[in-house]
């Protein structure tokens, strides 16, 4: 096994001072305030980094630009569902069936005009919900 194995191999062994320490000797930020698994997972990707070199700057720049928007990786992965006007969401929930018509930049649920899937969601639960998800229109949905 290689050194640089063994130095990965090394961290599921160590506490989480000792992954600190690690840090300290590879990197002169602080390493953040988060579980040990994740600090592992840090120490690895930076050990991965000094060894084979960090992300090309065209990729670090939009991974940054994508934070700053406050995008979560399902959305990299998943475009957004484009509704046409005139298609219709059906959901069935709490044994009634919903029934949601697309219109141009809004919705029509019971009679109402709407700006949001998520404002239909919230009125039929009561509670705060994705509406794409609650509609089914993600991939976690």
């Amino acid at each position: 096994m290689s050194r640089f194995k063994q130095d990965l191999a090394a961290l599921d062994d160590m506490s989480p001072t000792q992954l600190r320490e690690r840090w300290a000797e590879i990197d002169k930020r602080q390493l953040p305030n988060v579980p040990p698994k994740l600090m592992r997972s840090l120490v690895a990707y930076r050990l991965q980094e000094r060894r084979h070199g960090g992300l090309p700057k065209l990729v670090r720049r939009e991974l940054m630009r994508l934070a700053a928007e406050g995008r979560g990786s399902a959305d990299i992965r998943k475009p957004k569902t484009k509704l046409s006007a005139g298609a219709r969401l059906i959901r069935e929930w709490n044994g009634q069936t919903i029934s949601v018509e697309v219109l141009e930049g809004r919705f029509r649920y019971a009679d109402k005009t709407w700006n949001s899937l998520s404002e239909i969601a919230r009125h039929i639960t009561g509670t705060q919900w994705s509406g794409p998800r609650f509609f089914g229109l993600t991939a976690n949905g």
